[in-house]
């Protein structure tokens, strides 16, 4: 099977390659880029040196669909919206795994609000199916479109999703995020330039991160109810990982290894997940280069509260490991196929 990215050149370029390497069902296929065409792999990529052959070309619409058995597009919202119209356009039965934002949302208004700009592919996006495996593996097994999720939003909503379901928590719920800072891509900013990332530590996006629809979106689709949710995603002088610690009220209290057993059920059947033992809880460096997240949670008497902890790494399972788990479902192979990566530690 032949796989093609368009937009292969970030860090969620070099991480597909990195993963389809050690995918025995997978051909790598075209890698476009409008910046670096012509120029080999390696060259943006040093990891990959000697180990891919093509050279990144230009986007030419015909060729990638005729050559590829499944595209992933790894572009800007907006770039990927236009993009993904035209080749759907051109051939309605193509295998394609979006990693933008742009087919995430069930309402487009919502999306049009917080990534302000507007959609042009209504009827596209009804049949775009939420790429969270953990949540909707049926439907993504059927599907030919998948908006592949934030790394926010996966860390979140796989901490949550359990207690949320059984609607065993209140309404409110308090998201705190932190990341490494590839999840700002490879662009260069002001707050990722390295004298002012590093030995530093920073809230962004308070109240106003467009991850937060996102999150509140799936949340309330599993407890079957409005979620008043707050999210603060933070900056810490790492390069990837994403920790993230959730706050939700019990309705009635549960014992820490009570509330273990329900999520160990909810995911029983879920090979990324691991639900951590009692008094132990997830730490980036755990997951670091694979696509587990890694769940602890401590019940709290005092407070009336559960605290889950989840850790990714948001280039993995928050981007590139995630849209692989996906493809594996959607081409009916392991799902764990190309994915059995030991996470690196220390």
């Amino acid at each position: 099977m032949i796989a093609s990215i368009i937009g292969a050149t970030g860090y969620t370029g070099g991480e597909l390659l990195r993963l389809l390497l050690n995918h025995n069902k997978v051909e790598i296929g075209t890698l476009t880029s409008e910046s670096y065409a012509g120029k080999k792999v390696s060259d943006v990529h040093p990891n990959l040196t000697g180990l891919v052959e093509q050279s990144f070309v230009g986007l030419e619409m015909d060729k990638i669909i005729d050559e590829s058995d499944i595209i992933f597009a790894a572009l800007p919202h907006g770039a990927s919206n236009e993009i993904i119209s035209k080749i759907y356009s051109i051939n309605e039965n193509v295998n394609l795994i979006d990693l933008s934002g742009d087919f995430r949302f069930d309402d487009l208004a919502v999306y049009e609000e917080w990534y302000k700009i507007k959609h042009t592919d209504p009827e596209l996006n009804n049949k775009a199916v939420f790429g969270l495996p953990e949540l909707y593996k049926e439907k993504i097994k059927k599907a030919k479109l998948i908006a592949n999720p934030g790394c926010y939003p996966t860390s979140a909503i796989l901490g949550s999703a359990p207690l949320l379901k059984n609607k065993l928590v209140k309404t409110d719920v308090i998201v705190d995020s932190k990341s490494g800072v590839s999840g700002a891509g490879k662009k260069l900013t002001a707050n990722t330039h390295f004298p002012d990332a590093n030995e530093n530590f920073s809230a962004y996006g308070i109240a106003t991160h467009r991850h937060s629809p996102e999150i509140q979106q799936e949340m309330e689709k599993l407890f079957a109810n409005s979620v008043n949710l707050s999210f603060t995603p933070h900056l810490v002088p790492i390069n990837r990982g994403i920790l993230t610690t959730i706050y939700m009220t019990f309705n009635n209290f549960m014992e820490t290894k009570d509330v273990i057993n329900l999520y160990r059920e909810f995911y029983k059947d879920c090979p990324f997940v691991r639900v951590l033992d009692e008094g132990k809880f997830p730490q980036t460096k755990a997951v670091s280069g694979s696509n587990y997240c890694d769940i602890g949670i401590k019940s709290d008497k005092r407070t009336g509260r559960v605290i889950a902890v989840s850790a990714i790494d948001n280039l993995v399972k928050g981007a590139s490991g995630q849209a692989v788990q996906n493809m594996n479902l959607m081409m009916g192979f392991d799902e764990k196929e190309g994915l059995k990566v030991v996470p690196l530690y220390p």
